[in-house]
């Protein structure tokens, strides 16, 4: 019998699993194929197992929570005063990022930032007094999330500070969020020395009428829907990067402001501050979050994440299909660069009410319409569009408003689904700010952060136990 090759052809591999295989046959000269494939997330198997005999249900219900995450049409209505605003603020209530935690498991900087809210509204004439009265229990600390609210980083937020007011539209509801400080050493970081508290009277005695009265001259709601749009096409993702929105929203409101009657020194000061913050529409951008997901919420069966929020401890989420509840594992450390002096021994764990922005199909899902966002986060601008790609093996659909200019003006990423996070392994994208360790110092650097895989099964186990 004559010899016959085993193979009629060259081969083509399939490498499934360890790399170390696929490395050695490409060394070789062999064709390899990569399948980057991993076994749902321990302890998720039998609540994948349940979620599947519910597909149909499931699919209905997350069909929903897209349809409405689609029809949200965030609108700037306005700013007021905290305690006006939410519900059960009084004076010794804070509120801050995250889900709930108390003084002794906080970081440093939302004890900072505790510390500094407590100065700002005179409940207490020194740090060490403010820590002393936050320890005896004399504060009330609620996340910003139960009160139908966000804030970056630290998120603190008291009595009388100014919050922006976006209206939902299609849906009715509202969200708040505060003003911008930005960068450096600013509350939200933890730092709370004169120059803070002095900014932050500022904001509140003169920034927040002159927004206010430039507001009431537009006449009209500004559509932030429309603008964030804009805002990616030209090279912003809406959490990281707002050069671009923060830059529209200043053209949208320079008339307006021009013509208020507001001091001109007042006015003059307000555009002043805001063109020199990039950040600034960031919290606007949050507020449109809030009420995008939060329109979202309370469908039963849906597997759709509505809020992921950190309190610089825990990383929290929500499902719509699972209510209220708060689904934790441990806040992770930040991947990133860091400010001259600054190390990763001086940071502290990922912190933030930010995070809205992935959950709304932003942010890190859209790090592919921002490359130049890599300078400040790290990586390479082909890692932002991998990235961006990678999300779509984990939402539910595309925004239909929101798109990247780089992938054909495909639609971004949108409804995190919290099943298919823990059956591919495949965790959100989230870029995000540093803040130093401890209070009173502020922000060291930017970068990428992994949410806790623990935190999505257990909300695919609430999920199952819900149907």
């Amino acid at each position: 019998m004559a010899d016959r090759p085993l193979l009629g052809h060259r081969p083509n591999v399939a490498n499934e699993g360890l790399a170390l295989f696929a490395d050695e046959l490409a060394q070789q000269g062999v064709p390899v194929q990569r399948i980057d494939w991993r076994p749902p997330a321990p302890g998720s198997e039998h609540a994948l197992a349940r979620l599947a005999l519910a597909t149909e249900r499931i699919t209905e219900a997350n069909d929903r929570a897209l349809a409405r995450l689609q029809a949200a049409r965030p609108l700037v209505a306005g700013i007021g005063r905290a305690g006006d605003l939410i519900e059960d603020m009084d004076g010794r209530t804070l509120l801050h990022a995250g889900p709930p935690i108390e003084w002794p498991d906080m970081s440093g900087p939302l004890r900072g930032a505790i510390i500094g809210a407590a100065l700002y509204e005179e409940l207490a004439d020194t740090p060490d007094e403010a820590a002393s009265r936050a320890a005896a229990g004399d504060f009330n600390f609620v996340p910003c999330h139960e009160r139908g609210a966000v804030g970056p980083m630290a998120g603190v937020v008291s009595h009388s500070m100014p919050m922006w007011i976006v209206a939902n539209e299609a849906a009715g509801n509202r969200a708040l969020c505060t003003l911008n400080e930005g960068l450096g050493k600013v509350l939200r970081y933890g730092a709370y020395d004169g120059e803070v508290l002095d900014r932050l009277r500022w904001m509140r005695d003169v920034l927040a009428h002159v927004l206010g009265s430039a507001l009431e001259v537009l006449g009209e709601p500004i559509d932030l829907r429309a603008m964030l749009a804009h805002a990616l096409q030209m090279g912003d993702e809406g959490h990281n990067r707002n050069r671009a929105g923060t830059s529209l929203l200043l053209r949208e409101l320079h008339p307006a402001l021009l013509t208020s009657e507001e001091p001109t020194s007042d006015k003059v000061e307000a555009v002043r501050f805001i063109s020199g913050n990039d950040h600034f529409f960031l919290n606007l951008v949050m507020a449109a979050g809030k009420a995008t997901a939060d329109s979202a919420s309370g469908i039963g069966g849906s597997s759709v994440v509505v809020a992921m929020a950190r309190n610089g401890t825990e990383f929290g989420i929500r499902l719509s299909g699972t209510g209220d509840e708060w689904f934790t594992g441990p806040a992770g450390e930040i991947d990133g660069l860091y400010l001259a002096g600054f190390g990763p021994e001086d940071a502290n764990l990922d912190i933030g009410d930010s995070t809205i922005t992935e959950t709304m199909g932003i942010g890190g899902m859209a790090m592919a319409a921002a490359p130049a966002i890599v300078r400040f986060v790290g990586g390479s601008p082909q890692d932002a569009i991998d990235a961006t790609r990678s999300m779509y093996e984990i939402t539910w659909g595309e925004s239909e408003h929101y798109q990247v200019p780089s992938l054909g003006f495909r639609g971004t990423p949108l409804g995190i689904d919290a099943r298919a996070v823990v059956h591919t392994g495949v965790l959100p994208v989230v870029n995000t700010g540093i803040a130093h360790r401890e209070p009173g110092i502020g922000q060291v650097g930017a970068g990428l952060v992994d949410p806790p895989m623990e935190a999505f099964v257990a909300a695919t186990r609430a999920l199952a136990d819900a149907l």
